[in-house]
């Protein structure tokens, strides 16, 4: 989904923060947890069973801060032994996941704003449409999939 005007207002607590294009939007704790773990599941590294507490903690500290400095879980040597595929470059995963968690909140500002109407396809999952206009939103663009290399899957 392509951002139209950044709203700065979300906020879901003040455990962590996420800025584009000079936006900041902060996040609890929970919240944060839940938007990383489920852009993790989006970009094929993980499945959503996969997503146990220790794992979720690995992928916040990921997101967060870039890095795992105090491992939790076996997914910190996975994300260490894949670093050439995963983190640097044109794809890589902190950018990513960090986009995803940003793109998400800025969707639910947008809804809770009256800006953008949710409305759900059988096929695609949630779509939004303009509130004024009635326009489709723009699809989210493509986002990379490391299913291949995917935490759990023989490598």
């Amino acid at each position: 989904m392509g951002l139209g005007p950044l709203s700065p207002s979300y906020s879901s607590g003040h455990d962590f923060s996420v800025e584009v294009d000079g936006v900041r939007f902060s996040f609890g704790a929970e919240d944060f947890a839940s938007r990383v773990g489920a852009a993790a599941v989006r970009l094929g590294l993980m499945g959503r069973a996969q997503l146990r507490g220790p794992e979720t903690e690995d992928l916040v500290a990921l997101a967060a801060h870039g890095a795992v400095a105090h491992p939790a879980s076996p997914l910190a040597a996975h994300l260490e032994d894949h670093a050439e595929s995963l983190l640097g470059g044109g794809s890589d995963l902190v950018h990513w996941l960090r986009r995803l968690v940003f793109t998400g909140a800025w969707i639910d500002q947008q809804v809770s704003d009256g800006t953008l109407v949710p409305e759900f396809d059988e096929a695609r999952g949630f779509r939004y449409r303009s509130a004024a206009t009635g326009e489709p939103a723009a699809d989210e663009s493509t986002v990379p999939d490391w299913s291949a290399i995917a935490y759990g899957s023989p490598t």
